[in-house]
């Protein structure tokens, strides 16, 4: 069973780099926000190392009603650790903190090839594709969050 726990931001890019910013400089890998105080990284660990990350920012999108919205940026699975559930896993472990805090709405911009990823786990495009400059193509996407 992986374990998952809270990392410094820093610790973000030894998966962020070789995943998400492949060939580009260690910088890109520091998203706006990283620091705050309300902003959470989870790290995936298998045998003490570092796998999977989720980042989990408090940032509301215009698009949506909800007041207590959270964002995932940066959920990445080092290549040799795919396909063994390990994102399922961080979106899940995602979702439960948002709704133990009281999130109603969780949301993301997907990377296209991942979107039948989070589709499977319930979450729903909206909006037509665009273009992160210098990253690819995305799609908005959310879910709704049961708080009981």
């Amino acid at each position: 069973m992986p374990n998952i726990q809270e990392i410094p931001a820093q610790e973000t890019y030894l998966v962020r780099n070789p995943v998400l910013r492949k060939g580009k400089p260690i910088e890109s890998c520091r998203f706006d926000g990283d620091d705050l105080a309300t902003t959470h990284h989870f790290g995936l660990f298998e045998d003490k190392s570092l796998v999977g990350i989720i980042s989990l920012f408090q940032n509301s999108n215009i698009t949506f009603t909800e007041n207590h919205q959270s964002q995932i940026r940066g959920m990445a699975i080092l290549d040799d650790f795919r396909k063994k559930g390990f994102g399922e896993a961080l979106v899940n472990y995602c979702e439960e903190y948002c709704i133990n805090n009281n999130h109603q709405l969780i949301w993301f911009n997907a990377r296209t090839e991942a979107v039948g990823f989070y589709e499977k786990m319930g979450y729903q495009k909206i909006g037509a594709i665009f273009e992160i400059k210098d990253v690819g193509e995305h799609l908005l996407m959310f879910k709704k969050l049961k708080n009981e």
